[in-house]
Order: structure tokens, then sequence, then C-alpha cells
């Protein structure tokens, strides 16, 4: 984060931070919590940027501290996941990795503190029976066990620590305030009964924290002075300012809640993505259709990219929905600046230099990357024999068509111009090959006597080019807000979210590129190599995005 960008985030941090603030002379101090129950998206990434460039604008720190509260969802698989896309998109928590059940102890003791100083009790409604004894507007709740005598209680809490009691059996809530207008502070449950085996620590336990109990109560454990969230907890801050308040925590940490990050053609509930990968709607959690992270970098999203994302998105209080088309234009600007360049024919026809001698062969130098001299040039070869684009050659061309058609000219681009003579068809009337003349004087792809050509396309030598498979992506879903209305997400998806090419042409040197690598492959696009499909006997590129750039700025 810019040390001169600024929100309303910072004008709290500043206010906090003066002479006389409530962290006057301190270290600003924050933390990501995620819950390791799925793989980051490309929401984590705006919640990421927030937390950790924060901590790094005021020369302050970040602690990583993973959720784990609810066993039942977890697993470590998530874990070593969620810190690889962290450390990809180039932050770290250094020596500052925690997790929850770290504090299990700690937070039993916390609500047994709670219970003596008569501020928590056992309770023995089932959740069914708490949702109709709620209360409504002006009508407070109620609960027949509100009462309860602490001593029976603290008996009650241990026995159910003990794994006396069934799944929901009991519960212990908060005792705040029945007729509050916040229905989160109607003595809302903060531990609950789960025979389930943590991931962590197994059997040791099975009564588990709610997060809006054991959530202020690490904070202040790791000392936290701002505890940066999404909107959605703006009305769960009074618990959390009360749980603060009401234990013998050894700091006050502030909570500030910023809007969450929208993008339309998305879903980015865990719980749906989840579905997706697990109905078998997607290959995975790295599907580069998907919003994940790991998806997102495996179509060849790189982390400057995402990270400019969510800077230039800004914070702010209100929900707004971006478009796509503006995650895809930062990754465009990115990748200009910074892939190499190559000559790809994706759907390929054949095209023979019918006055190139059969057994001549040359060289051109062209430049790997204009915008970057110091990326060098590259020897492409060029003989009788190549590939063009299928669609750069009409027989019967369309108005301002300015590609291959019998008679018309073009260059080839880096190296000669050529006139088109005919074709070839097969029995069936199909084109099969495309025929030729080359001006030999046309070197470099500029007429001798200064005649002026319109079209320039790319090709790939026959005699020196690879076989691979490419991947053109779109939008997941086909529906603009597919969460939105009584719909159900999975029928608005888009058919025609993936197309696969078999039998491309591509430049032999990309038979050395790395997983991930990003190229420009000339008129076509952004692509790189598939980090999970692609092998040297077996080249997979996807498509990351198109040249085309649709979204307009200001």
């Amino acid at each position: 984060m810019d040390e001169n960008t600024k929100n309303f985030i910072h004008d709290f941090i500043d206010e906090d931070l003066a002479p006389g603030g409530a962290f006057a002379g301190m270290t600003v101090h924050t933390r990501f919590p995620p819950e390791p129950n799925g793989y980051l998206h490309i929401g984590h990434a705006k919640a990421i940027y927030i937390d950790f460039g924060t901590a790094q604008k005021y020369k302050g720190v970040c602690n990583l501290r993973m959720d784990d509260t609810n066993p039942s969802k977890e697993d470590v698989e998530y874990v070593d996941a969620i810190k690889e896309d962290i450390h990809w998109l180039g932050y770290d928590w250094e020596d500052r990795f925690y997790y929850a059940s770290d504090y299990f102890e700690q937070l039993y003791g916390f609500a047994v503190e709670l219970i003596e100083k008569g501020l928590a009790y056992v309770c023995e409604l089932t959740p069914e029976q708490m949702g109709q004894m709620r209360g409504s507007v002006g009508v407070p709740a109620q609960s027949p066990y509100r009462d309860r005598p602490k001593a029976e209680s603290l008996n009650l809490f241990k026995r159910m620590r003990a794994g006396e009691f069934e799944n929901g059996k009991y519960t212990l809530r908060a005792r705040i305030d029945l007729s509050s207008g916040n229905f989160n502070m109607r003595d809302p449950v903060i531990y609950r009964i789960n025979h389930a085996s943590h991931h962590r620590t197994g059997d040791a336990w099975c009564i588990y924290p709610m997060y809006d109990f054991a959530h202020p109560i690490e904070d202040a454990i790791e000392h936290i002075t701002h505890s940066l969230c999404s909107l959605e907890f703006e009305d769960h801050r009074p618990l959390y300012d009360w749980v603060r308040d009401n234990i013998s925590a050894p700091s006050r940490p502030r909570q500030i809640e910023f809007a969450r990050l929208g993008i339309n053609y998305t879903v980015m509930s865990k719980r749906k993505l989840r579905r997706l990968v697990e109905e078998g709607y997607v290959s995975g959690w790295d599907d580069p259709r998907m919003p994940t992270l790991c998806g997102l970098r495996r179509r060849g999203y790189t982390p400057e990219a995402i990270r400019s994302f969510s800077e230039r998105n800004g914070v702010s209080k209100t929900a707004s929905t971006v478009e796509f088309g503006f995650l895809e234009h930062c990754l465009r600007e990115d990748l200009n600046e910074k892939a190499l360049r190559a000559m790809a024919v994706l759907e390929p026809i054949p095209l023979t230099i019918t006055n190139y001698p059969e057994d001549k062969s040359e060289t051109f130098e062209v430049e790997n990357n204009p915008n970057r001299p110091e990326d060098g040039t590259r020897s492409v070869s060029f003989s009788r024999k190549l590939y063009i684009e299928r669609e750069d050659f009409m027989e019967e061309p369309a108005k301002k068509y300015f590609r291959l058609f019998p008679g018309n000219e073009v260059r080839l681009k880096g190296a000669y111009v050529v006139k088109c003579t005919g074709c070839v068809k097969n029995e069936h009337g199909e084109i099969t090959e495309v025929l030729a003349e080359y001006d030999p004087l046309s070197s470099g792809g500029n007429p001798a006597d200064g005649r002026k050509i319109k079209g320039t396309i790319h090709w790939a030598d026959a005699a020196n080019c690879l076989d691979a498979e490419v991947r053109l992506y779109s939008n997941l879903f086909s529906d603009p807000d597919p969460d939105s209305g009584d719909k159900d997400f999975i029928d608005c998806l888009n058919p025609d979210s993936l197309t696969m090419l078999t039998g491309c042409k591509v430049e032999k040197y990309l038979g050395g590129a790395a997983p991930e690598q990003s190229f420009q492959f000339m008129r076509k696009g952004y692509f790189c190599l598939d980090s999970r499909d692609s092998s040297s006997e077996n080249l997979v590129f996807n498509r990351s995005v198109a040249l085309k750039d649709s979204f307009k700025t200001n």
C-alpha cells in the first residue's frame, strides 16, 4: 500500500495514534483471520491488501491467524493453500502465525470468567426454540434459563467440556440484553457442543467457541490495535466490544469495518464455490474460471495485477459491484509491460509460399517485448511451408477485409510481404491449403517500392514449430448477477465458459516455458503455460485475457 494512500480507515488510525489517542505511541498491529474451510478468492485479496497493506503503511505488523473454531468444515489442505496464496500476493506474516485453537484453553477460561460474573449461563433451548423465543422489533426475547444459578451453569459447562452431553443438548449464552434493538445482543450463543475431531487438537475438545466470542479475545491476546473486517460485522461490533470490555483481556482492540468486494458474473460464497467443485461443474478449486486466487493464478493473473485492482477499487463503507472487465484491465496493463511476445496459430491452415525455394530456410530477429528492450530479441525461422490462422484467409472477402484473399498482399509479421494466388480444396470443397508468393525484396515486411500494405498477420514455420493445446476462457456465469433473487446460481452457468483448441501451432521456444509464465500471443491475447496439465509432451496454454480492452477508464 502506497504511503500516500488515504482512506477512512487511515483517518481512524491517525486519530488513535495522535497524542491522547487510544493507541498513542504504539505500533499499528492488524491481523488477517481466514477460516480454513476453503480456498481464498479475489474478495479475500481485498481484505489481505487492507490488513497487510495498512500495517505496511504505518510500518506496523500483521498477523495471520486461522479461525479454526468449526472442526466440521476445516482441513489442513486449506491452511497450506491460504499461506501459499498470501505469499504469492507478496505479503508475509514473518513469525506471527497463529490458530484460534492455540487459545482454546484461554477462551474456555474467559467463558468461565463470564459465568462467574453472572454474564453467561448454560441454556437448554434448541436452535428452533431459541428462534421461536427470539422476539421481534419492540418485543423482547425470552430465555427460561437466563437466571440459572452461577454454580449450576459452571457445573454444566464443565460437564459439557468433559463430553457428557450430546450435540445440541446445551449451549453457553452471554447474558446481555433480551430487549436490545440489535438482535446480536439478545443473549447470543458463545459456546456449543460439537463432537467432531479437530484437524489440530483431535478429540481433546467437544465444545467450541462461536466466532463472535473468540475473535475479540484472540485480537486482545495478540495485542491487535485495529481489527479490520468486512461490513457485515458492523452490527456485531457491539458484541465485539462487550466481550472485550467484560473479560480480563490484556488489550482493547478497535474494530473497523469496510465494504466487501463484489464483482459481476461471479459468486464468492465459499459454500457456493465448494458446490461448484464437489458437484463437478469445474475441475477443482484451481479451475481457471474460478474466482479463487489459485484459479486466477493458474489462468495467468499476476499478484501485481491483483494488488493494483485492490488498490484502485479503494476502501469505503459503501457496498458496490465492480466490473470483471476492470480486473481484466489491470491484468492487461501489467502483462503488456512484462509478457514476452510469441507467435501462435490457434486454428491453423497451411500456407505454401510457392516461389520460395523448397530447400531454403532463414531466420528473422524479432523483439521479445517492445516495451522492454532489456528482454532482447529471438530468432524466428521461416521456410516454404507455414501455418496461418484459418480466419486470415477468405476466398471471397468481406468488405474491409485486409487479410489474405486471391490477389491481395499482407505482411507476414517480421518476415516478407506475400501475395495470395489461390487455395487448394478437398473433394468436399473444403479449403485445405492457402497458396501465395513472396516478395524477396520485402525482408522485414517492408516492400522495396514503398507500396502500402494494409494487413499484417502472424504465422508459424511448419518445419520448426510445436503442437499445443490452447484453452480459451469466458465468464463462468452468463448472468451478471448469478446470486440475485430466488434463482439457483447453477442455472446461470455459462455453457461456453471453456473452449479447448487442439493442434495449435506455437513457436518452438515456447517448449521451454515455465509453469504460469505469461506470453502475449500476437493478435490473440495473453496466455500462460498451464501449471497442472501441461508437460513437455503436451503443451497446454491458458488464455489469461484477450488483447482488446473493453473497459473504459476515466
